[in-house]
């Protein structure tokens, strides 16, 4: 069956009729769940099973951004509320803090595939500098290139040992941003020694798993007028050259404001920049309608891609969630 190069949001926690009609026409590759969409885990297990049903794939990939901190869709009374980025570092130390992140993101995966979600959009690899925007903030593991790889890797190792994919972003990086490209388009003007060095690092050290979702950012030193996610030349020069990227990657919210124009033309300028799948999170029916018509059909190297990546989930085994929890709640009560 022949899917849409698309992951798309849903409106609310159930899937009403005319919005299960709409996935079922547009087919896309997956889907995307935010706060608006959870309630409860029998909930959650219901809608993830009725968004599967409308494209009539079991493995149809269902995505969350489940980081910890600020950043977690899926939290109390039902879940536990998860450290941010930052704190397995300050727990403990650069030697420690990539075994507690590991150990952290084991227990996300449980979360998440209990309730049908197989992917979440971590680890963050971005590499915040002084005077940055916080939107990354807390969110990174560190703040030196090296740290943010060593724990950026334990987190997806975490992650895939509970049968959920890990997403890196936002590649080629969003750290030293000057705005929340939620809300407008950062530009940055390092130098390309600069940024190699420091924030496409933690990119290239883990260029070897299976999804990336794209940076709504403009490079000046590459491509001074467009941002990542529709630039032909930071997708072919960094992302696949320079990083060695030959994963699947997907754009970052194509209904953030950083990005300019209609929704057609947006999604037309990220797959002709070189994105694999085109991502829309709000479940807004009318930008959706102008994203489904311009995304392809998902099907040659993208295609490809995407198998690979769904080849990679393997189910959990031997995981006693209650003794993990009482580790991680012992190795971050060392930094309080």
């Amino acid at each position: 069956m022949t899917s849409l190069a698309l992951i798309l949001g849903c409106a609310g926690p159930t899937l009403g009729r005319e919005e299960a009609a709409f996935f079922r026409d547009a087919r896309p590759w997956g889907f995307i769940l935010f706060k608006r969409n959870i309630e409860t885990p029998e909930q959650v297990r219901a809608l993830t099973a009725a968004l599967r049903e409308t494209v009539g794939r079991d493995d149809a990939p269902v995505l969350i951004d489940q980081e910890g901190g600020r950043v977690q869709r899926m939290g109390p009374p039902h879940w536990r509320a998860y450290p941010s980025g930052r704190s397995y570092l300050r727990a403990g130390g650069p030697e420690n803090a990539p075994a507690l992140a590991r150990l952290g993101a084991r227990l996300m995966a449980h979360d998440l595939a209990s309730v049908g979600i197989n992917v979440d959009c971590a680890p963050v690899l971005d590499v915040p500098v002084p005077g940055a925007h916080d939107v990354i903030g807390e969110r990174a593991y560190g703040t030196d290139p090296d740290t943010v790889a060593r724990i950026g890797r334990a987190v997806a190792e975490g992650l895939m040992e509970g049968g959920v994919l890990p997403v890196v972003k936002h590649m080629p990086g969003h750290g030293r941003a000057g705005a929340d490209s939620h809300h407008a388009l950062p530009v940055v003007t390092a130098d390309r020694a600069g940024l190699d060095a420091h924030d496409f690092r933690p990119f290239r050290a883990l260029a070897d798993l299976p999804l990336a979702m794209s940076a709504h950012v403009v490079f000046t030193a590459i491509d001074p007028d467009n941002p990542a996610t529709t630039s032909a030349r930071v997708i072919a020069e960094v992302v696949r050259g320079h990083i060695g990227y030959d994963g699947l990657l997907m754009t970052d919210d194509l209904s953030m404001r950083a990005l300019s124009g209609d929704f057609r033309s947006r999604t037309e300028a990220a797959f002709r920049a070189g994105c694999d799948v085109g991502l829309h999170c709000n479940g807004d029916r009318t930008e959706m309608e102008g994203v489904v018509a311009a995304a392809p059909v998902l099907a040659g190297e993208a295609l490809r891609r995407a198998d690979a990546a769904l080849a990679r989930l393997a189910p959990a085994s031997g995981f006693d969630a209650a003794e993990a929890r009482a580790r991680l709640d012992a190795g971050l009560a060392a930094a309080a």
